[in-house]
Formats: C-alpha cells, sequence, structure tokens
C-alpha cells in the first residue's frame, strides 16, 4: 500500500521550525542554512495546500493547522528515532544539557574527560546559563536548576543538596578560623540571592549585625574572589571541593547548613532517546556524593 508522504527533509524542517518557532534556530540545530529551512518549509505548504506559518514578532508562530500537524508528526519522528537507536548496541548521538553557569564550571566540566572515556559515542553539549531552556521546545535534552525550596514544580532527579560553609583562602584569616570580627572587617562573599550571611550568623551565635552589600557579585565571579585571597565566600560545598582538593581554598568554619538544592530535568520526548537516558544515569552515578548523608553540616 503506498503512502501519501512529503519529502523527509521537509518534514524536519517543518517540525524543527515549529518546535522552535523560528527558521534560524531551526537552522542551527539541523545543521543547514536559514534559506533552506524557509524553501522546505514553503515547498511543504504548496505540497499540503495550507499555511502552516504565520509571521510574529518574534520568528515565526504557528498556524491551527501548523500546530495540528506538529502534533501528529512530532510523535511519528520519536517512534523512528527510538526505532533507530534500538538497533545500535551502545548510545550514539548529541545531547545538550544547559546548566547553571557554577555547577557547570565546578562540577560538569571536570567531569567531562571521564564521560569522553566512558560514553565515547554521545557529543555532550554544555550550555552555561541562568535562563531555564524550554525543553518542551528541544531547547535541551537536560537541565540542570537550582531550587531554593528543594524541589522544583515538574519531575526531575535530584543531582545535589550539598551543604552551605564559609570558605576562605589558606592564610587569609589568622589560624584559618572565622571569628566575629572577620565580618565586619572583611569582603564576604556569596553564591545565593537574598543574604545567606544573615542566616549563618545566627546559626553559628555570632553577635554582629551582617551589613547587605549595595551589589552582589555573580557566584562564579565571588568564589574566584575568595579563591585569590579577597574576601570569605559562604557557599555550597558541591561547587568548592575542587579548589579545597588542590589547596586554593579551606572551610574556615564547621558550622553549615542546607538551602535549596541543583535538580536535573529531562525532556519528555528526549527522555525516550537511550543516549539521553545514558548521560541522566551517568549524570546521578557521578554526583552520589554531592547529596544528602555524604557530608553532613554541623549546628
Amino acid at each position: 500500500m503506498s503512502r501519501t508522504l512529503p519529502p523527509l527533509n521537509a518534514l524536519r524542517a517543518f517540525e524543527a521550525a515549529a518546535r522552535h518557532e523560528s527558521f534560524s534556530r531551526a537552522a542551527e540545530e539541523l545543521g543547514v542554512s536559514h534559506s533552506a529551512i524557509s524553501r522546505h518549509v514553503r515547498g511543504l505548504e504548496a505540497r499540503l495546500g495550507v499555511q502552516l506559518f504565520r509571521d510574529a514578532s518574534r520568528g515565526v508562530a504557528l498556524t491551527a493547522e501548523g500546530g495540528h500537524y506538529l502534533q501528529r508528526i512530532t510523535p511519528a519522528f520519536d517512534v523512528i528515532g527510538e526505532a533507530t537507536e534500538g538497533l545500535a548496541d551502545t548510545p550514539a548521538g548529541r545531547v545538550v544539557v544547559n546548566s547553571e553557569p557554577v555547577f557547570a564550571a565546578k562540577i560538569m566540566i571536570p567531569l567531562m574527560a571521564k564521560f569522553q572515556r566512558d560514553l565515547p559515542e554521545v557529543e555532550l553539549r554544555l550550555v552555561g546559563s541562568n535562563e531555564l531552556a524550554d525543553l518542551d521546545r528541544y531547547e535541551a535534552d537536560l537541565a540542570i536548576r537550582y531550587a531554593k525550596t528543594g524541589h522544583l514544580n515538574e519531575p526531575s532527579d535530584l543531582l545535589s543538596d550539598a551543604p552551605i560553609y564559609p570558605f576562605a583562602a589558606p592564610g587569609y584569616l589568622k589560624d584559618d578560623i572565622l571569628r566575629p570580627e572577620h565580618l565586619t572587617q572583611m569582603p564576604l562573599l556569596r553564591d545565593r540571592g537574598p543574604n545567606i550571611w544573615i542566616d549563618w550568623v545566627a546559626l553559628a551565635g555570632f553577635d554582629v549585625d551582617v551589613p547587605d552589600p549595595p551589589w552582589r557579585m555573580r557566584a562564579a565571579l565571588a568564589l574566584e574572589m575568595a579563591v585569590h585571597g579577597a574576601g570569605i565566600y559562604l557557599g555550597a560545598s558541591d561547587g568548592t571541593h575542587l579548589d579545597e582538593a588542590a589547596g586554593r581554598l579551606m572551610r574556615v568554619s564547621d558550622v553549615g547548613f542546607r538551602q535549596g538544592s541543583f535538580h536535573l530535568l529531562t525532556s519528555g520526548q528526549a527522555g525516550r532517546r537511550k543516549a539521553v537516558r545514558s548521560v541522566r544515569t551517568w549524570l546521578l552515578d557521578h554526583t552520589k556524593a554531592l547529596r544528602s548523608g555524604e557530608d553532613q553540616p554541623n549546628g
């Protein structure tokens, strides 16, 4: 029985452009030019006799017919992808991980060499960003995000709930111990939005008023300031463990507490791919030491 099927390249161009609502981003995903996407889409519209997109203020938007068509063909692409991956003995393909910058720099990048040895057929693309990728539009296959409340509003895996401690470069503080007077005499750095120093001081029992600085640098820069002996850093130990191991930072108090956690979100459709499932399993296995029970705070 013959099937009424448009050209596969035209379908791929439409499906990518529809997910992103952008010809440019579809072109980037598929590794072709913007004009190639436009040509394929216009050819598909002419073949089907319907308008699939309309112009929008940013990019393009789906028409009602285009939205309906996308809902029908996306599962078909997923089935084809699953069937193709099922023939392979090992996971392969590109997996995009969108991560908060500090986690990307301090946790993910140091693991990249081992990842390449363990899963050589998987091309892991790491994107550091404070903006949450839209997994429903395939902007990323996996996303790593911080949740202050300890959980997210959608299904996710816990990666790290490492406790928060104060850190400084060796020799920055006398006897490498944090004392009350240091809190008013030295720059206080932190890796969270609210002034978590106030919470830490209350927990430590210090009778000191901690000023709220007029501005706060981003966490990655604050951490580097402490590494280079320019302040005391209050932050989670998942981001400091490499600098501690290398002797660039040290914990200057045993008083610590937990506040929030990092979670791994998986795209619903992408999660059906063998390569994405393998990356998820690998990440969970290699972050075990960052979860509760490995480093209990005092206080």
